[in-house]
């Protein structure tokens, strides 16, 4: 049968028409998408990356369909991190402020009060102005410290804590939360009551201040406490190659600080998908740097720690344990790099010691420790 020329033509001007109408509403929906995904990120530090296209999964507001907490009190937090834009040098303008000092946070995690106080008092002394701490205590179980004590009236609202479930990384997150509150503070440190300093403040601050990497351990683990905890389900956000382990003691700067805050997207799967024998407070801060900005990360901790007994927990020092042989050498076992050259000086902090070895650190620390 011969093909009628004019109801071809016909035909194609209807169908031309629709195509072309169908590829500009294409084009509007995209525009639009494009427009949320790239807006500016929220951060108060604009020294730093300000942009999401070079901190390209990074969460720009706290607004997720999902339920991220099922606490309020936390989320209306999270929420008034994320709306903050104001500088640190606009911050100290309009507080009159003339000599300004950017701030390490010292966020301590415990389960009650903190037998090793006295130790840190000293260790802090001097240095107000460089300086946040907050606590968080698991246990409800605490004293106020003394009015003249630097930790006085730095203990946040807590929620109770469960070795290995969830409610470990979020009060990782409590923590970063109320830190990033004050504009001042640019990094920020996760210890528990069980750490020490292993140099004096000055030494400790000038390390992290200068340093142009964050301090996360994250490594690709092949065994089954490794891998073995992925979970399929998680693909494709996360996948088996961006699956990490690390310790839980880490040091930030504040944007990455305020991803961590932020984060809803994969927050939420973790809670869902990183049950026991998967552990999330070794795996999600990990992961989640891996996913946003590798190349910001030291991939070491600064924390030390002896693992070489075994078990799930670190070994526990006590005051037959102390000495000034056993204390320089964990100052100076390792070698590690540092702004790109070699360093003797790999860790900070050392982990765990009980409230016995109180006595023997306090009289080592001015000579040994400068504190």
């Amino acid at each position: 049968m011969t093909r009628d020329p004019s109801k071809s033509f016909s035909a194609s001007h209807v169908f031309i028409p629709f195509i072309f109408t169908l590829f500009l509403w294409l084009i509007i929906i995209c525009s639009h998408l494009t427009g949320h995904l790239f807006k500016p990120i929220v951060t108060s530090n604009n020294l730093l990356y300000n942009q999401v296209l070079q901190f390209p999964n990074a969460i720009t507001s706290y607004n997720c369909n999902e339920d991220c907490t099922d606490k309020d009190s936390d989320k209306a937090l999270f929420e008034k991190v994320a709306s903050i834009t104001v500088a640190a040098s606009d911050y100290c303008r309009k507080k009159g402020m003339v000599n300004c000092d950017n701030k390490v946070a010292f966020m301590f995690m415990t389960k009650g009060m903190m037998p090793l106080m006295p130790l840190w008092e000293r260790f802090f002394k001097g240095y107000n102005k460089k300086f946040s701490i907050y606590v968080h205590v698991s246990s409800g179980l605490h004293e106020e410290p003394q009015e003249s004590s630097v930790f006085h009236g730095r203990i946040i609202p807590s929620k109770p804590v469960e070795w290995g479930k969830p409610s470990m990384v979020d009060a990782e997150r409590r923590l970063l939360a109320h830190a990033l509150l004050d504009p001042l503070n640019q990094r920020f440190v996760l210890l528990s009551e069980s750490c020490i300093p292993l140099f004096n403040f000055s030494t400790i601050y000038d390390y992290i201040m200068q340093s142009h990497l964050s301090f996360v351990g994250s490594f690709d683990d092949p065994r089954k406490p490794g891998r073995g905890r992925y979970n399929h389900k998680m693909f494709p956000t996360i996948s088996l190659s961006d699956w990490r382990k690390g310790s839980q003691w880490f040091e930030v700067h504040r944007q990455l600080a305020n991803a961590i805050v932020t984060d809803c997207r994969y927050y939420t799967l973790f809670v869902e998908y990183c049950r026991p024998p998967c552990y999330m407070d070794e795996h999600y801060i990990p992961t989640l740097i891996t996913k946003l900005q590798p190349s910001k990360n030291s991939n070491r901790s600064l924390t030390w720690a002896n693992w070489s007994r075994g078990g799930s927990h670190p070994a526990v020092f006590r005051q037959r344990d102390v000495s000034a042989q056993f204390i320089e050498g964990i100052r100076t076992e390792e070698h590690c790099k540092y702004n790109g050259g070699n360093s003797s000086v790999c860790f900070l902090f050392a982990r765990k010691f009980d409230a016995s070895s109180l006595e023997p650190l306090m009289q080592l620390s001015p000579v040994l420790l400068g504190y």
